[in-house]
């Protein structure tokens, strides 16, 4: 791992370490001390999971399918014959259906043959986000913890990884830390809100704040918006709806989080021309086109009554208090989640300081696997978020029942 300043930056890599794939793997923090390539946290408690026969609430993938109709509708392609490759911008109906959703829900009105791209997942938005609009000695600021791919992308990019802290009990931003964490050499604030991994969600006083610096060092915002929909009793606000963001915002999400179904891999993008345009540029290099057949099947999905956008919210809130009640049980202080599908908690109640060691130990302690959150961070976060453990709660409601049940148990087996 990275070295920390007290300032927050990551030491430049493009000297020490050579390889891109090398620099992505150093910004997971996949890379050991002696430059060794490690495996994810998420692969090693998966392995653990499946070894002791632990109920699996690490990885945040749903363990049931997304509505019908839309499956349907994705098989109904198929045999139809659109089976080749999409426009490489996507198919007009799934870039007016992302325009029709953006007006419906927030007001906004993108113009779907100029200012939206579809493209393969939110995993690859991002990556051909930054791969076009940064380069080795820019600066891309992220709140931390952080979602891992951020990491590897910018050093993949050879730039800079600067964070700000996300402290609890509420995971939100100092703002004087966070201004602080802003420089000249700032290209890009990389907002992940509603957050994962800490279930924030940005209230609009922080989310102004964000513009108001970006605007005043000149840095694009690209926020990554894919729980957007999974938010309970707070609204979810897009950056940029908020005065003088527009102009500078990507905005991105995707079909994933909020139909569950991942493994089709079909996001969108949408923001000012000249920016699209970029990304476009980068994107027809990677995979030039994304699934024809679910595209059209996810633009049926956008169109879906509001009654459904409701429902999975309501039943994510459900899920949430199963799993927080048994995570209480456990002796852990749990910190509820205003959004996404994982929930937080600190093992230092139970008197145990290291998460990554309990982590490795829970699947055969009580069954129970989840994520420590300190490899979401750089060293000093790392250290600042040393007793915090995340569990998903995206898992049908008698899995949930069952983990909970099990985690009660486990003041008695420490």
């Amino acid at each position: 791992m990275a070295h920390m300043s007290s300032a927050g930056r990551s030491p430049s890599t493009e000297t020490s370490i050579a390889a891109p794939w090398q620099r992505a793997a150093l910004g997971a923090n996949l890379l050991s001390p002696d430059g060794e390539l490690g495996v994810t946290i998420f692969e090693e408690m998966t392995t653990l999971a499946i070894s002791t026969g632990a109920i699996n609430l690490g990885q945040g993938f749903p363990d049931e399918d997304g509505p019908a109709e839309i499956k349907a509708a994705a098989q109904d392609a198929i045999a139809a014959g659109a089976n080749q490759y999409a426009p490489g911008k996507g198919i007009p109906a799934l870039r007016e259906a992302v325009a029709a959703h953006q007006q419906r829900f927030y007001g906004l009105a993108p113009h779907p043959d100029t200012e939206i791209l579809i493209t393969t997942g939110a995993t690859e938005a991002i990556a051909a986000t930054l791969l076009a609009l940064v380069q080795p000695g820019d600066e891309v600021l992220t709140f931390e913890p952080f979602y891992d791919s951020y990491g590897a992308i910018i050093g993949m990019a050879g730039a800079r990884h600067v964070t700000a802290p996300l402290l609890a009990p509420d995971f939100l931003p100092d703002l004087a830390a966070l201004e602080d964490a802003f420089s000249n050499r700032t290209k890009v604030v990389l907002l992940n809100n509603p957050h994962n991994p800490t279930g924030a969600v940005f209230p609009e006083h922080v989310l102004a704040k964000i513009v108001e610096l970006a605007a005043k060092y000149g840095a694009v915002i690209v926020s990554d918006e894919v729980y957007e929909h999974l938010t309970f009793g707070v609204p979810h606000i897009p950056i940029t709806s908020l005065p003088g963001a527009a102009e500078r915002t990507i905005t991105i999400s995707s079909a994933g989080k909020t139909f569950s179904f991942t493994g089709w891999k079909i996001g969108w993008l949408s923001g000012p021309e000249h920016l699209v345009a970029a990304v476009r540029t980068v994107k027809q290099f990677l995979t030039y086109s994304s699934g024809t057949p679910f595209q059209s099947a996810i633009a049926v999905g956008l169109a879906l009554p509001d009654e459904f956008y409701t429902g999975i919210a309501q039943t994510l809130r459900h899920k949430r208090d199963i799993l927080a009640e048994g995570l209480r049980a456990a002796g852990f202080g749990v910190y509820n989640p205003r959004g996404t599908y994982f929930i937080n908690v600190d093992t230092a109640p139970l008197g145990i300081r290291d998460s990554v060691d309990l982590a490795r130990r829970l699947p055969g302690l009580v069954g129970v696997a989840a994520i420590p959150v300190p490899v979401f961070c750089h060293p000093e976060g790392a250290e600042r978020t040393r007793s915090l453990l995340r569990f998903a709660f995206c898992k049908k409601i008698d899995v949930l029942e069952e983990a909970a049940a099990r985690l009660a148990t486990l003041k008695d087996r420490l």
